[in-house]
């Protein structure tokens, strides 16, 4: 009898990361709090840091340039771990297996970078520890809606979790505009807004760093074909009905 098989496959690279993220998660948990305080200030980004304010704050000159990246690594409370460790289960396999785990990882830096710096533009200067990787997160996404749509055009959904080379990249061009990334990426500018703003009668939770995740998800959205390994065919030679 044939087994049933995952709707996406996880790699290696991919729980990896996830139990490096669940690993600090409870050594912080069992640390004093004095000490874990410090510990979460040293790994999370911090814009005051490019303010001349760096050996202020926890971690000093050296956190001034791992927090691009270690910031991703801490989150605030289980909720945001397993929210995170959701959609990287949910977007990553997919994108692993795709692109392999060298350029996964690469993926998942610039992403995570790449929403640092937009937060770093919004609130230069100012004290506020961003932790989390939902910049990555949200740049997968951005990621994934490259090709899944190609796969449901051509009736192959199948190969997302099983062959996802096999299933072409939409062009840069084809991405833009596309109508179904269009209504997806409008929606989802609008949660963030909501997140920013908020809106009369919608409960939000405090402290979301919206704009990292639009940082995260144009890098992803945009920038995915310089990782991809252009094995599959140019979307541009198919004819994709919508």
């Amino acid at each position: 009898m044939r087994q049933s098989e995952p709707i996406f496959n996880v790699p290696g690279s991919v729980t990896a990361l996830i139990g490096v993220c669940v690993l600090i998660h409870i050594v912080r948990a069992f640390l004093p709090m004095d000490l874990a305080d410090w510990a979460t200030v040293a790994l999370a980004f911090v814009p005051a840091r490019y303010a001349g304010h760096a050996a202020e704050i926890a971690g000093g000159e050296v956190a001034a340039v791992t927090s691009f990246v270690t910031h991703m690594l801490v989150h605030g409370d289980v909720t945001h771990l397993m929210f995170n460790a959701m959609w990287f289960l949910a977007f990553g396999g997919a994108i692993a297996f795709r692109i392999g785990s060298p350029r996964f990882i690469a993926f998942t830096v610039f992403t995570g970078v790449a929403g640092a710096l937009t937060f770093l533009a919004f609130h230069i200067g100012e004290p506020i520890p961003v932790v989390g990787a939902s910049g990555a997160v949200s740049g997968m996404m951005g990621a994934v809606m490259r090709f899944i749509f190609v796969a449901m055009d051509r009736h192959d959904m199948p190969a997302l979790r099983e062959a996802p080379r096999r299933i072409p990249l939409m062009s840069l061009r084809q991405t833009l505009s596309d109508k179904r990334i269009i209504a997806i990426t409008a929606i989802w500018l609008l949660i963030n807004l909501v997140s920013a703003v908020g809106m009369p009668g919608v409960s939000v939770g405090a402290g979301v760093a919206w704009e990292a995740h639009l940082g995260g998800f144009a890098a992803g959205l945009l920038f995915f074909g310089f990782f991809d390994h252009g094995k599959p065919p140019s979307t541009s030679r198919l004819r994709v009905v919508h």
